[in-house]
């Protein structure tokens, strides 16, 4: 076989090695490939829904490979108990077929997910020797498996009909936009698209290209030159560094995990609308938050309202008494702290939210007659909180965090400041011009949003040019996944 041909086969084929990434050139040959056919199929619902689930089948094939069988089972599973909850004679039954769905999707995520931290922490306890398994974490699974259980969820709450085409569902689950970091996109938001009639404007083709474009540049030039570039090194040995090289590697995570992971949203939102259908915001400049409850409401907004309406809800929320909201916002906190990570970092990262939550609710009268000077203080105190919390979530360890605080109040050394910018100077301006564009006045983005909406389709695809030609000059030797990929 040529050459030439056997490379574009084994191109097709899932490498572990190169898992297929929004910021990779496979995935632009995928994307222009499926919107090749796209207008061919648009109006033909039925022949559409089974081009873009299959499209997406592949796409997680080429990220997960032989775990695309998984997604199956799981959509399956889902589908047929959300037929028995709809059907069930009695609310017994319907009970019952929903912790049949509670088993399923929690038992595969905690098998995947959470084996090996169990067994590790029986052995810290115990003194054990259990072996770990051999787990490889399918690529996200928290994502599609709350996407399915959110079917089961709404049906039992008298929210949805169950669909009568499993097609249909796959296709709800397995979307590829957002299927492997969000957001994640509950069954009544997404289901009554699948048959409605698609159109493109003008307006919305420059919208979704802007979101993509920023997403990139988020992506391909911030998060990942600082990553490479600073926040690793800092992260992974902070004894070696000052206080100040310390505290500036926290504000730089800040930067960098927001920009990932908004960036992600940001194209997935923009790939949807290209395809005519629509995904739900999932930040809003949460740095600006003036307190932490504010931040929730900005921050990975469609976890944040899952967990609020599948989990603190059902738990009571504020209907049982002050005593039993603040437990439920704990609770709620560190299972969503334990969702992103099978540590124990990621609890106590959940549990510092928790308690700043019930901080907040304390807190709410004194809140009631803020003035701007409040405000202001209040968007600087929450975003030195959430730095102080990304510590905890971005350290190996627990003696890492340790030793990153100790070094920021015991040996500052505030000095080298200037040092610091000379040998880092392309990092202090992406991490200046990264959170002055965070907390420029919202009618500034908009006003900039509307002009390159309007703008020509030559200026716009100028503006594409330079945005690959900023990312090819970013680049780094390797292609950087989406931090969210491992969650």
């Amino acid at each position: 076989m040529h050459p030439l041909m056997q490379h574009i086969l084994n191109s097709l084929v899932y490498d572990p090695q190169k898992p297929l990434l929004f910021n990779s050139p496979f995935f632009l040959f995928f994307f222009i490939v499926v919107l090749l056919f796209y207008p061919l199929l648009v109006n033909k619902v039925k022949v559409r829904t089974w081009y873009l689930m299959l499209a997406s089948l592949y796409f997680y094939y080429k990220t997960s490979g032989s775990f695309v069988i998984l997604l199956l089972i799981t959509s399956l599973i889902n589908f047929g108990l959300g037929a028995f909850i709809y059907n069930a004679q009695s609310k017994a039954s319907k009970r019952f077929y929903l912790w049949l769905s509670v088993f399923w999707n929690l038992g595969s995520l905690g098998y995947f997910k959470y084996t090996n931290f169990i067994i590790t922490t029986i052995n810290q306890i115990f003194g054990g020797q259990l072996p770990l398994y051999d787990i490889f974490l399918p690529v996200g699974i928290s994502f599609f498996t709350f996407q399915t259980w959110s079917y089961t969820l709404d049906i039992y709450f008298g929210k949805l009909k169950p669909l009568k085409s499993f097609v249909d569902f796959t296709f709800f689950v397995s979307f590829f936009p957002q299927l492997v970091a969000g957001p994640i996109v509950r069954a009544s938001y997404f289901i009554p698209q699948i048959h409605k009639k698609l159109s493109l404007d003008k307006d919305t083709i420059a919208k979704a290209l802007i979101l993509i474009f920023s997403g990139l540049i988020k992506k391909g030039v911030i998060a990942d030159y600082l990553s490479i570039n600073f926040v690793d090194r800092i992260f992974e040995n902070p004894a070696f560094f000052s206080g100040l090289e310390n505290l500036l590697g926290v504000y730089a995570y800040a930067l960098q995990i927001y920009c990932d992971f908004s960036g992600y949203s940001d194209i997935a939102i923009g790939l949807a609308a290209l395809l005519g259908f629509s995904l739900p915001v999932n930040f809003l400049t949460p740095y600006r938050a003036t307190s932490v409850t504010d931040f929730w409401r900005r921050w990975h907004i469609s976890l944040s309202t899952w967990l609020r309406d599948y989990l603190y809800i059902p738990l009571g929320g504020n209907r049982k008494g002050k005593p039993r909201q603040y437990l439920n916002l704990m609770i709620t906190m560190l299972l969503g702290g334990l969702w992103h990570g099978a540590s124990w970092n990621f609890v106590v990262w959940g549990g510092i939210h928790g308690l700043a939550l019930v901080l907040d609710k304390l807190l709410l009268p004194l809140k009631i007659m803020q003035t701007k000077v409040m405000k202001v203080i209040g968007v600087i105190v929450t975003f030195h909180f959430v730095c102080f919390g990304w510590i905890f979530f971005r350290s190996p360890d627990f003696s890492s965090a340790g030793m990153m605080l100790k070094r920021i109040f015991t040996a500052f050394n505030g000095s080298i400041f200037w040092q610091w910018i000379t040998q880092y100077r392309i990092c202090a301006i992406l991490i200046l011009t990264g959170f002055v564009f965070h907390w420029m006045p919202e009618s500034y983005n908009n006003a900039l949003q509307k002009t390159l909406t309007k703008a020509p389709v030559i200026l716009q695809a100028l503006l594409l040019a330079i945005v690959i030609w900023v990312l090819f000059q970013f680049r780094s030797a390797e292609i950087q996944p989406f931090i969210y990929f491992q969650f």
